[in-house]
């Protein structure tokens, strides 16, 4: 991702991953983002295999992928973007990530308040109709928000 002419969301996104050093150490690269809405690329990496026999990534490594995409579009949904924490994971892994391909995940609010951001989440390789696994997380604002927005 070129860091000209990026939009507020892939900013945030761009800074942020570079300020996150879990992430940084998992390799986890911005692809695209819009207010709301995340999309993150995890190259694939044999120190991330969790079955040696099979070469499949770890699923603390898919959990983490999707976490932080959640996050990023979180961050970026409100008007003026803030801290963010995550007070809910839910992921239902479909089936084991494919050895040697590369997993992104796409997150976007579907739900936001003046407190609070829902939102879905899928991982997937090269299709984002054959996921990986798919996630509903809920994420707290921590930083001062502007009372206009809603509740």
């Amino acid at each position: 991702m070129n860091e000209d002419n990026l939009s507020p969301a892939e900013q945030i996104m761009f800074h942020g991953l570079q300020m996150i050093p879990h992430s940084g150490e998992l390799g986890i690269e911005p692809v695209h983002a819009a207010r709301g809405m995340a999309i993150c690329k995890l190259p694939y990496q044999e120190h991330l295999v969790g079955d040696p026999e099979t070469g499949v990534l770890h699923g603390g490594v898919v959990t983490t992928l999707i976490d932080t995409v959640c996050g990023f579009a979180g961050i970026s949904a409100p008007e003026v973007p803030s801290r963010i924490a995550t007070l809910d994971l839910r992921i239902d892994y479909l089936r084991p990530a494919k050895p040697g391909r590369d997993l992104f995940a796409r997150a976007e609010v579907y739900k936001l308040t003046r407190q609070i951001a829902f939102l879905k989440a899928e991982a997937y390789e090269d299709d984002p109709h054959d996921l990986v696994a798919s996630a509903t997380a809920t994420f707290m604002f921590t930083g001062k928000r502007p009372a206009a927005e809603s509740s």
